[in-house]
């Protein structure tokens, strides 16, 4: 019988997406692995892959419809030289909530995804198959997020150890943006004499409330706070600047930054670490988080072993990923993850402020601007110098004060002391 071609839950907080552009057209043939459509999901426009060998028999979704839910049918698949009219396949009857990715962005959050009926054979595309053999994943311990549940390529690359725990969390943050939704009427009621502008929630804008709210409501917060000097760190900046513009690469305060940190947790391993509801995870390389600002929300995407990785080729990383999350083309694996964040708003001018921990992670660094202030020298006398104030927002439950203390610490003597990153 023909196939319906649902529409895919792309990302582990995606209920509903745009269906922004069409790849194939009617009558066309398909091979399993090819992309067949672009779909903007609630952080990025994703391409979507058959998962079926066959001929596209009809669009059901017109190209630019928006808030086309999960595994609604949007075209019709023949296969095996079936004809079109017959009944398509049904779509499932039943949904149980999937294994969610570890995410890693103030807008990141969580949902279930649909699934199929539960059966003891595995139904995966060729490409899931081959990803899962080349890295060791067993496709039984995998939910799929294809149609009737079959196994596809995202849902190979999204599975993460603390996905369980995370997924957990997925129903209360739907239910606090759906409570929030229901007051809007008794807040406009008190400004029924003023003249506003009434901006309906988007996808982003609803996981950044319901995920912040979250934060704030289940996370035990304590800060720590600290002035760093970074004279050294400018100074040494230019000339490593000057060494490195003949291949065109430019080091940013915030590349020292995120070098600084991953070393730290380095140094600190016992504070490189996530919460996962009933235990914590230790995490051995560091994978540190950056806050990229982008119309409408933020985005954290993660760059991986940074502990291993050259200030150069950070930085190189560091671009492109703030370049692709503002135009919404990261991919999942991009800004899921991490133990760890920064944030760093003194580009724009802020002295200090308390960023919001970003779960599971363990910490979040917010970094203000480096203003010229007066301060004693080790010596007693009065001199200037250049000061940058940074506040790391703590997790109690994963990490207590003085381990919290000693990671700054580390944090510190690396901005202070910038030479050492390259030892």
């Amino acid at each position: 019988m023909p196939t319906e071609i649902l529409m895919p839950a792309l990302s582990p907080t995606m209920e509903e997406g745009t269906l922004a552009k069409w790849l194939v057209k009617a009558g066309d043939t398909v091979n399993s692995g090819d992309l067949i459509a672009e779909i903007e999901t609630d952080k990025a426009t994703m391409e979507f892959e058959a998962v079926d060998e066959g001929v596209i028999s009809e669009l059901l979704v017109a190209e630019g419809s928006e808030g086309v839910a999960v595994n609604t049918a949007i075209a019709i698949l023949l296969v095996d030289g079936e004809e079109a009219g017959a009944k398509p396949t049904a779509k499932p009857t039943e949904t149980a909530p999937a294994p969610a990715a570890s995410v890693s962005a103030v807008v990141s959050s969580v949902s279930p995804q649909p699934l199929a009926e539960k059966s003891d054979r595995v139904f995966a595309t060729p490409l899931a198959r081959r990803i899962a053999k080349q890295n060791g994943v067993d496709l039984g311990a995998v939910s799929g997020s294809g149609p009737h549940g079959r196994i596809i390529k995202a849902d190979v690359e999204n599975l993460s150890a603390s996905a369980a725990p995370i997924a957990k969390s997925a129903a209360p943050i739907a239910k606090q943006v759906i409570a929030s939704s229901a007051t809007s009427d008794s807040v406009k009621a008190m400004y029924v004499d003023r003249e506003y502008e009434e901006v309906p929630l988007n996808g982003m804008r609803k996981i950044i409330a319901g995920r912040l709210t979250e934060a704030k409501q289940t996370i035990p917060h304590f800060y720590l706070r600290r002035d760093i000097l970074i004279d050294d760190l400018l100074s040494f900046r230019s000339q490593l600047n000057k060494k490195l513009a003949s291949r065109d690469i430019k080091l940013s305060v915030n590349d020292f930054i995120i070098k600084a940190c991953a070393l730290a947790l380095q140094d600190v391993p016992a504070a490189n670490a996530v919460w996962a509801e009933d235990r914590v995870l230790k995490m051995v390389k560091s994978d540190v988080a950056v806050a990229v600002a982008i119309e409408g929300g933020l985005f954290t995407p993660v760059l991986q072993d940074s502990d291993t990785k050259t200030l150069s080729t950070l930085s190189t990383e560091m671009k492109d990923l703030a370049a692709r999350a503002r135009d919404k083309k990261l991919a999942p694996h991009e800004y899921q993850g991490g133990s760890f964040a920064i944030s760093n708003l003194g580009m724009m001018g802020i002295d200090n402020f308390d960023a919001v921990i970003n779960p599971p992670h363990g910490a979040i660094l917010a970094v203000g601007a480096g203003k010229r202030k007066p301060v004693v020298d080790p010596d007693g006398d009065l001199t200037s110098a250049t000061v940058m104030s940074v506040t790391l927002s703590v997790d109690h439950r994963v990490i207590d004060g003085a381990l919290g203390a000693e990671l700054l610490q580390s944090i510190v003597d690396y901005l202070e002391s910038p030479i050492a990153m390259l030892a």
